[in-house]
């Protein structure tokens, strides 16, 4: 019954509040009810009410009038506090998974000032802000993420208490645009690209049917498929094999340099090759299964293959969709065929 009564909520609130960057508040789509104090408040109107009219006594009757009036006007500035006011997504977030990401909104107040306006999503929200009159105000909202893709919230809401506390007037803007959260970087264990770079790859690669290696201690993060295990078995020793006819271009990050790691993984590995280029300044390539960016340097290339990391594999969120985060994954046989097609 409760999950009916929820779903049925959310079906009316989406329909009087539609999907958009940009949420102007009027009496249509603002809610207003007293808050805790205000129902003390209200009960202890009603109260004094009762006792006016039981001892006839003119003093209690002025005294609740006068507080009643002050209710009134509390409600009606309350209200106004954002009636008129435009609620703008200015720039959605970017950053890691398990971080908060900032979400720049724009505040922009009417003819009235809007005082004490704060912004709020599941746990976390923004300091109360003052906007004048006609002016507007920027307010950096952090978003937690839980995972790589797309991080869109399903509802950003508006709220002012403003004055005395006793009510509070709310809104909501459902925003389209969607933040990207990049994976989570986890330090990558050594591996070869398996992909050719011309000549100098050429060079960096044993010719055909050399199977000599480098034979070196084993190091946290290493796949198991190195471990030489038949001389671990033989001295207790556990080596890892480097063979140098698995080397391929140095230029590349490479997907399917890590066969043993699930897909989640790889790309960890892969952020956090990305950002370890990006500090030193090396020209690198990314190669993903159905996907390769070219090999360059710089920052804007950095944040290029972050942000393709991020949505590999995700698909924007629709306008319809109320998923959390809004992130929609592709089922996992058709993940799995993708990968499968891009594997060199």
């Amino acid at each position: 019954m409760r999950k009916l009564f929820r779903n049925r909520w959310l079906r009316w609130i989406n329909r009087r509040i539609p999907r958009s960057d940009l949420q102007s508040f009027s009496q249509k789509n603002i809610f207003i009810l007293p808050t805790g104090a205000g129902v003390v408040f209200g009960l202890l109107l009603v109260i004094m009410l009762l006792t006016g009219i039981n001892y006839q006594n003119s003093l209690i009757y002025l005294s609740t009038f006068l507080l009643g009036a002050v209710f009134v006007g509390a409600m009606h500035q309350t209200h106004r506090n954002l009636s008129g006011l435009a609620l703008t997504l200015v720039q959605p977030g970017e950053g890691f998974a398990g971080d908060d990401i900032p979400f720049r909104f724009r505040l922009t107040a009417g003819r009235d000032d809007a005082i004490a306006i704060v912004l709020s999503c599941e746990d976390s929200a923004h300091a109360p802000v003052h906007v004048h009159s006609g002016q507007a105000q920027d307010v950096s909202l952090p978003v937690h993420s839980a995972h790589r893709g797309y991080l869109r919230p399903e509802q950003v809401r508006i709220e002012t208490r403003f004055p005395f506390g006793l009510l509070k007037a709310w809104s909501w803007i459902r925003p389209v645009s969607a933040g990207v959260v990049f994976p989570r970087p986890i330090p990558a264990p050594e591996a070869f690209s398996t992909v050719e770079d011309g000549e100098e790859s050429a060079e960096a690669r044993s010719v055909e049917g050399n199977d000599h290696a480098d034979i070196r201690p084993w190091r946290e993060g290493d796949l198991s498929q190195r471990v030489l295990w038949k001389r671990f078995a033989r001295t207790g020793q556990m080596v890892v094999a480097d063979w140098e006819g698995e080397q391929g271009s140095p230029y590349w990050l490479d997907f399917n340099a890590y066969p043993g790691a699930d897909h989640e993984l790889r790309l960890s590995y892969l952020a956090f090759l990305v950002n370890e280029r990006g500090r030193t300044g090396e020209r690198f390539g990314l190669n993903l299964p159905g996907q390769v960016i070219e090999p360059d340097s710089g920052p804007a290339h950095v944040a290029r293959c972050l942000r393709v990391l991020a949505t590999w594999g995700e698909e924007r969120p629709r306008d319809t969709t109320a998923q959390a985060h809004g992130t929609r994954k592709k089922p996992a046989g058709e993940t799995s065929r993708i990968m499968a097609e891009g594997r060199v």
